[in-house]
């Protein structure tokens, strides 16, 4: 199945995000082996050389490394794994308030309706079970 990217962003960055992504939810845990550039870029349905250039970015910034003859495999560093998840969390929390702050809204009305919302699914998890 295609992945869903933006036309209005290069699609490199958004196949990095998405890889990235997969690495810091444990989708691809820490020394595990990674697809290959042309397998993911089938599933993606892009163009080898553009997926290409999101492993080499990937590679730069350290999250994956390539061994010679077996491929690519996510780094081993659990610290580094842990620094850019909770990087990208900081990122979606800033972009999360200065949409709601955007609406009207206060900090601390942003906590009450964080902490309804949690309760409210919280109870239709209940009643589901």
């Amino acid at each position: 199945m295609a992945w869903n990217l933006d036309s209005d962003r290069p699609i490199y960055a958004q196949l990095l995000e998405r890889i990235q992504r997969q690495i810091v939810s444990g989708r691809y845990a820490p020394g595990d082996k990674l697809p290959s550039v042309r397998e993911l870029a089938a599933e993606a349905s892009v163009n080898p050389n553009t997926m290409q250039k999101a492993f080499a970015e990937l590679e730069r910034s350290g999250l994956i490394i390539t061994r010679r003859t077996s491929g690519r495999f996510v780094t081993e560093d659990t610290q580094m794994i842990a620094q850019i998840r909770t990087s990208l969390a900081k990122e979606e929390i800033h972009s999360f308030l200065d949409r709601m702050k955007g609406l009207g809204y206060e900090t601390q009305d942003i906590i009450r309706i964080l902490a309804d919302e949690e309760h409210s699914r919280k109870e239709e998890r209940s009643v589901q079970s």
